[in-house]
């Protein structure tokens, strides 16, 4: 099965809700971060891809139509090399607003590296600090000028690299209109999803991983 849909934008900007938008349209599976907490099989692939291997990506999204969020947005170019034909979705957040959820969500996950007993989880936060804090912010997130820099710089790389006709840049805000537009999908009759806010991140996603640092 090959990505139909192909999701570079970073985390917390509306990943999460984007996930279950595009799996109520038939879109799904959606590749999340979730999904390789989720799904332990998963994480041997992307701990391969932070040491600098090359993968099968066939084989890392086996049983998946659509990708957003990292890790898989770290690997935008390739999986758009890879599937020429997929769309591309591209989330966006005002810039100070993105970075102060950064603060209030990942970056805690982060720091409590070297603190998670389960080895699974110990291994997705050691490869999210290798292939999002070390490969796409160069080590500095911890550093707001830098990361908001990094964050703006994405965003233009993203745009200059597709055509209209194959890439939207989408805030969640916006709702339905915008995305089943782009994709030629009716807009649902419920409320476009709103998942994953900085409280439901350190109080239920990814509370037990963080709490020693909160």
């Amino acid at each position: 099965m090959a990505l139909d849909i192909i999701g570079p934008g970073f985390g917390r900007t509306g990943t999460s809700s984007l996930k279950t938008a595009l799996e109520h349209l038939g879109y799904g599976p959606t590749h999340h971060m979730f999904e390789v907490r989720d799904n332990p099989a998963q994480l041997p692939y992307w701990q391969a891809l932070a040491r600098g291997e090359k993968p099968n990506w066939n084989d890392v999204f086996s049983g998946y139509r659509s990708q957003c969020d990292w890790p898989g947005a770290r690997y935008w170019r390739e999986l758009a090399a890879f599937y020429p034909d997929a769309k591309i979705i591209l989330t966006v957040r005002d810039p100070d607003e993105w970075y102060d959820s950064v603060e209030a969500t990942i970056l805690k996950l982060t720091a409590a590296r070297g603190q998670i007993d389960d080895p699974h989880l110990s291994g997705l936060v050691n490869m999210a600090h290798a292939i999002v804090d070390e490969g796409e912010f160069g080590g500095r997130m911890t550093d707001r000028e830098s990361a908001i820099s990094v964050f703006n710089r994405h965003t233009t790389e993203v745009q200059a690299a597709f055509p209209s006709s194959r890439l939207l840049t989408f805030d969640v805000r916006d709702g339905w209109e915008p995305l089943c537009r782009f994709l030629g999908s009716e807009v649902p009759a419920i409320s476009f999803p709103r998942l994953n806010s900085s409280k439901q991140f350190t109080e239920h996603e990814w509370k037990d991983e963080i709490v020693p640092t909160i």
